[in-house]
């Protein structure tokens, strides 16, 4: 430990002293001389101990940052709800420029809007424990505006000498994505083996009615009559295979901005014969000033005409269907399809547009299914509600324009 504030005090003492004595013709060296020399030299030495301990702590502090940034996991800490230190690799983690870029802001700012209640619970907690938290999952948003999947734990620390709360933690994006494809790959194979045995007991049983006919065929009488039978049975099984091509392999899209109303229009025009044939009315309310969608036209077309179709053969003894469009600031452009139908038991909707599960004697699932795929394709959402005898709802919910183009990358 230095002693240079010591011999500073005693000094300026001394000096003071001695000139004050000089002046008023008194002794120079007196008792009140040594009184005060001792006096600065015990002061002297409590300024050197104050600054030696003052290093000892900034070295300290020194080391812990470095200990910190040394570590292989992202550290940061935040007192009062705001940032106050991260290490090295939060800074890349956040892709931040700097270290500065991230102190003194807002933990709330760090997490997506659903998960800052939770962050508030865990801050009061981690602040009023001595225990460290359980590691939790936060969706943290990167200064380029990406997200990011982050595991987290935190504990009370004293930093600088305050009370702040640490959290440390690691970016598991990668992770996360890496299971998702193979719990994706997983569900592929389960379901290419439940569509395998469904296609073969679909394909099967028309089969067998052509192999019967044409067996009839070879007797001497004038079997005419069976061939649209039989034509009708090659239909059925080209059909089949058609919608399970679609799903199984990538088609090529002409997504482009789409005006919803026009697009539903030609399809109620395509329908329209069937309907009035059936005596059912299509009713239609669309409101004002509908912002555009973005699509492929005749995926969309295909989804709409779907639905119309199911909801005719609903209503054997015919009636109404309601069709409305209507726009929602947060959710998209809804899309709504109300019929008067036969309806379907609650217990059995979770399972619609699973591949050949149906509701209709010689359906095969797969036309729902392809519709639940463009949609999603589509970044919407595809949602049923129906009530035994009184008639099925299904509303469609796509993104605007706008956004849907935000979440492709492209612009206008």
């Amino acid at each position: 430990m230095k002693i240079w504030g010591q011999i500073i005090f005693v000094l300026f003492t001394l000096g003071i002293t001695i000139y004050h004595n000089y002046s008023h013709g008194e002794s120079v060296f007196t008792i009140e001389l040594l009184f005060y020399w001792a006096l600065a030299w015990f002061l002297g030495r409590q300024y050197d101990k104050a600054k030696h301990f003052e290093k000892i702590a900034r070295l300290s502090e020194k080391s812990y940052k470095n200990l910190l940034d040394s570590l292989p996991s992202t550290i940061i800490i935040h007192k009062d709800h705001r940032v106050i230190y991260v290490n090295d690799l939060a800074v890349t983690m956040f892709r931040a420029p700097n270290r500065e870029a991230l102190i003194g802001k807002p933990t709330l700012e760090l997490v997506t809007p659903k998960y800052a209640d939770q962050l508030k619970k865990r801050t009061k907690a981690a602040s009023s424990g001595n225990k460290p938290l359980k590691s939790i999952e936060y969706k943290l948003k990167r200064q380029d505006g990406t997200t990011m999947d982050f595991e987290v734990s935190s504990l009370k620390i004293i930093f600088e000498g305050v009370d702040a709360v640490l959290s440390i933690g690691k970016d598991i994006t990668e992770k996360n994505e890496q299971t998702d494809q193979l719990l994706q790959k997983s569900e592929k194979l389960a379901l290419l083996g439940q569509m395998a045995a469904g296609i073969a007991h679909e394909i099967r049983n028309p089969l067998t009615s052509i192999r019967g006919f044409v067996q009839l065929f070879k007797g001497d009488q004038d079997q005419n009559v069976y061939y649209d039978i039989v034509l009708s049975e090659l239909d059925r099984i080209n059909n089949i295979v058609g919608e399970f091509l679609f799903l199984s392999k990538p088609t090529t899209t002409a997504m482009q901005e789409r005006d919803v109303k026009k697009l539903l229009s030609d399809v109620v025009t395509l329908i329209q014969t069937q309907t009035i044939l059936s005596n059912i009315q299509i009713g239609m309310e669309y409101e004002s000033n509908l912002p555009y969608i973005y699509g492929d036209e005749n995926q969309l077309k295909q989804v709409f005409l779907n639905i119309l179709k199911n909801a005719t053969e609903a209503m054997p003894n015919g009636g109404t269907i309601e069709l409305k469009v209507k726009k929602d600031i947060e959710k998209g452009v809804l899309i709504q399809f109300t019929d008067q139908g036969v309806g379907i038991p609650k217990e059995r909707i979770p399972t619609l547009g699973e591949p050949f599960y149906t509701t209709k004697e010689k359906g095969t699932g797969l036309g729902l299914m392809t519709c639940y795929k463009i949609i999603e394709n589509h970044h919407g959402q595809l949602l049923i509600e129906s009530e035994v005898n009184k008639g099925t709802t299904v509303q469609i919910i796509l993104p605007f324009a706008s956004e849907a183009l935000k979440e492709t990358g492209t612009s206008f």
